[in-house]
């Protein structure tokens, strides 16, 4: 599996990046009543952190990659959901290319790691 240091770059920023879904998430409602997208980034944004720390306890190797499979497609749904949130102008530019480049970030480490752990 994976190196430890590596493990806990991958979990550290998952993890602040879910801090940041959380803050945006509570400033949607709060600041534009907006309930159904704030939804949808919080669940997608909060759970790639969540299945990178599941994948500490996996079961196999073949268990390890899928939580990181997942957490992949979460981070690609995450990303729909922050252009969604720009393009309909909730999300202003900055604070959107901020949160664009950290989860395009996480997409390359959990695309890196899935495919260095399948050789």
């Amino acid at each position: 599996m994976k190196s430890e240091k590596s493990k806990n770059i991958l979990r550290d920023k998952s993890y602040a990046f879910a801090i940041k879904i959380v803050r945006l998430s509570q400033s949607l409602v709060s600041e534009n009543k907006e309930f159904v997208l704030s939804r949808q980034v919080l669940r997608s944004g909060t759970a790639i952190g969540a299945l990178v720390r599941e994948s500490e306890f996996a079961a196999s190797k073949a268990d390890f990659i899928n939580k990181l499979t997942v957490s992949l497609k979460e981070a690609n749904e995450t990303e729909y959901w922050l252009m969604l949130l720009h393009d309909t102008d909730y999300l202003p530019t900055t604070e959107f290319e901020t949160l664009q480049f950290e989860c395009k970030v996480l997409i390359a480490i959990l695309v890196s790691s899935i495919k260095t752990l399948k050789k």
